[in-house]
């Protein structure tokens, strides 16, 4: 006798209606949408996780002490190359700007 009529979800809607107005009511079931399929996949991805750690654990007590990656080092030397990389490009804007008159000189060049 205490349950959910119809005309109690009817009058619900109508409620929501006039409180948030029709042309709000699509962009907010938008938003809840996204929000609700963000939610579902990062949970389905912390599941995933737990598992991942899992498998690793046992696959890396049955190796040897020997075998572990050298990420560390690989992760340093990809470091080393990009600020090589910007130090070189640093020397070759400092060359062009060398190369390149200032706009006072230009100014007082065409001048004479």
């Amino acid at each position: 006798m205490n349950a959910l009529q119809p005309w109690h979800i009817i009058i619900l809607v109508l409620v929501v209606v006039l409180l948030f107005g029709a042309k709000r009511l699509p962009d907010a079931a938008r938003s809840i949408g996204k929000s609700m399929k963000i939610f579902k996949a990062e949970t389905k991805d912390m599941a995933g996780d737990k598992d991942k750690a899992a498998e690793t654990e046992e696959v890396e007590t049955k190796q040897l002490p020997q075998a572990t990656t050298p990420a560390p080092a690989a992760a340093d030397a990809a470091q080393d190359k990009q600020v090589a990389d910007l130090q070189r490009q640093l020397d070759d804007l400092k060359k062009q700007q060398a190369a390149t008159p200032a706009p006072a000189e230009q100014a007082h060049k065409n001048a004479s």
